[in-house]
């Protein structure tokens, strides 16, 4: 059984797109091995005229191998599941689904019989009975019809499995509803063992269920799979539960495969955006970050839009993901993407800086390397002179560093601001520490948010100033009314920073570098500040590098911390990871020092 973590993800390095690698065998996507127990080729299910469930799904899968289905809630799931059993037939129902060599689609009544329970056994969500029949009677049903056993002799059967199963056999003598939720899933889990079958599937196994009773189920099933080597294909949208169960997993969106391979690998490191989406809107107890919803909504199965189905959410679409991408080798799995998969939006390369010459010389940074993924978020952490605000405007582009490269979306940042040059330059923005340095005092508010569409001169007035109202509705602040015409002296600390935030948000940037930027407001505005940075963040698809020396403040907002004292990186790693299991010294002193209420005894 695998523990599931949240593994550290080594940063990518080089171009955004990956090399391709080797699939694993049995992967979606290939041509059905012959032989394996389950063939999946191109299943593609429609409802009605217009309603598409599933587009062209293809695994395959062997005796003793498991395998885990999840995606959001309509991403084609349970029909899946249904499809395996031969539950939805043509025409709805296109492709191959082959279980032991026999065909399901269009099978006749007779095969679809035989192979039931037998073949493949299916659980589904909710753990359905006949309200008015005894557990018992239920479970031993398959066993009385099958294979002809008495009443006696499928009771005592029947006890057998739930003994296997850790159910009470006198439980099998109650009706479904005097039975808790548990207690029936485990029921249904002994109903589908009744045949043996090489197949099991699992349609939500441990939904609804609490923590305890899922982790000793899940336990469980596991048990079972490894003893009675069958089959099994976990359908489920609980993470964790589906990555303890199988060995690889598929990513369903859309009733499309998005990525496919080893567990492991998808889970911990995953390579497709909505992927990575998914994994970072999972709450577990491995991590210390707010919960962070994947922005925009699904596709409407009626009208899924052309080339990737993700690509109206995705953060780094282009015009080329309006083309259907191929479900192709990178990373070591499977990848539905023209990029292979998550671009890298910034690298910096062994960074150095000096101030000052000879003797007198002081090193601010010695060598930092650093990496964001596209839509990542990374706190910059360290005590005072540790060379975070040099390295935040060497990536901002406002400091050329004196070694090393920042490279964004894969080619140099620009140093100056002529020709394209300055175009490029917008898509990073530099939030200051304190906003009265970065405001001018002589401009009243709409002109300190509008100063930058003024200087790029690519709207016209009517859209600048519609640009400027959606800027500072973003950030919490009126649009109008005499708001507009306050100057700075006029405004709160919070406000000015969140003035500061929408300028820099207004030009509709691609990475936002935020330095210190809640450093002089109280808490309350802190609070405020940092959940209108990450929903900015989010429905944005910004990348996002939040420097601080408060930890308890980065790891609210960030996915990953890397720890810099006196211009060296001293550790690097998941915010959960850094924040409470601290290597260096460095981060041991920061996370002693963090604010905390003091706990009574």
């Amino acid at each position: 059984m695998k523990a599931w973590r949240r593994a550290a993800v080594p940063p990518p390095r080089g171009g955004s797109a990956p090399a391709a690698a080797p699939a694993e065998p049995g992967e979606a996507g290939e041509a059905p091995a012959s032989g394996a127990l389950v063939e999946v080729s191109d299943l593609a299910v429609r409802f009605g005229d217009d309603v598409d469930a599933l587009r062209g799904v293809s695994f395959t899968l062997d005796r003793g191998e498991s395998l885990a289905v999840v995606g959001e809630s309509g991403s084609g799931k349970s029909t899946l599941a249904l499809c395996l059993s031969g539950l939805i037939q043509p025409p709805e129902a296109r492709g191959s689904v082959r279980i032991d060599g026999k065909e399901m689609l269009g099978a006749s009544a007779e095969v679809l019989r035989s192979t039931r329970w037998a073949t493949v056994a299916l659980a589904l969500q909710g753990a359905p009975f006949n309200p008015v029949v005894r557990v018992g009677d239920q479970v031993a049903e398959p066993l009385r019809e099958r294979l002809g056993m008495g009443a006696g002799e499928a009771s005592r059967r029947a006890a057998e499995l739930a003994q296997e199963v850790l159910l009470d056999p006198d439980l099998l003598e109650r009706y479904p509803h005097q039975l808790s939720g548990g207690q029936r899933r485990r029921a249904m889990l002994a109903m589908v063992l009744a045949l043996d079958p090489p197949l099991i599937v699992l349609d939500e196994p441990t939904a609804g269920l609490d923590p305890a009773t899922r982790h000793e189920l899940v336990d469980r099933i596991g048990r079972l799979a490894e003893s009675r080597r069958f089959a099994l294909v976990v359908i489920s949208h609980d993470l964790p539960d589906a990555a303890r169960l199988a060995s690889r997993t598929m990513v369903l969106y859309a009733g499309e495969a998005m990525e496919v391979g080893a567990t492991g690998r998808v889970i911990a490191e995953p390579a497709h955006p909505y992927s990575w989406a998914l994994v970072s809107a999972y709450p577990v107890m491995s991590t210390t970050k707010d919960l962070r919803p994947i922005r925009g909504r699904p596709p409407d199965p009626r009208a899924i839009p052309p080339g990737c189905p993700y690509n109206t959410r995705c953060t780094q679409a282009e015009a080329i993901c309006a083309e259907r991408p191929p479900l192709a080798a990178s990373r070591g799995r499977l990848v539905l993407c023209h990029f292979g998969g998550l671009k890298t939006l910034l690298e910096a390369t062994e960074v150095s800086k000096s101030f000052g010459h000879g003797r007198d010389a002081v090193l601010a940074l010695q060598g930092v390397s650093l990496t964001l993924r596209e839509g990542e978020s990374v706190g910059l952490v360290g005590p005072s002179g540790s060379g975070k605000s040099t390295l935040a405007r060497i990536l901002a582009g406002h400091l050329a560093p004196d070694g090393g490269q920042v490279l964004l979306e894969g080619e140099p940042l620009p140093t100056t601001w002529r020709g394209d040059d300055r175009r490029r330059r917008r898509r990073v923005q530099l939030v200051m520490q304190d906003p009265t340095d970065a405001l001018s005092p002589r401009l009243d508010v709409e002109a300190l948010v509008r100063e930058p569409l003024d200087l790029a001169k690519d709207l016209d007035g009517e859209d600048r100033r519609r640009a400027v109202a959606e800027a500072l509705e973003s950030v919490g602040l009126p649009s109008g009314g005499s708001f507009l015409r306050a100057h700075t002296h006029e405004l709160s600390g919070g406000q000015l920073q969140r003035i500061a935030l929408a300028r820099a948000l207004v030009v509709k940037p691609k990475l936002l570098v935020a330095d210190e930027p809640t450093a002089m407001l109280d808490a309350s505005e802190q609070a405020r500040l940092l959940v209108v940075l990450r929903e900015r963040q989010v429905e944005m698809g910004l990348g996002l590098v939040l420097i601080s020396h408060d930890l308890a403040v980065v790891r609210k907002v960030t996915d990953r911390m890397v720890v810099l004292d006196r211009g060296l990186v001293v550790e690097e790693g998941l915010s959960s990871a850094v924040s409470g299991f601290p290597q260096s010294s460095t981060a041991r002193h920061l996370v002693e020092a963090s604010a905390a209420f003091p706990v009574g005894t």
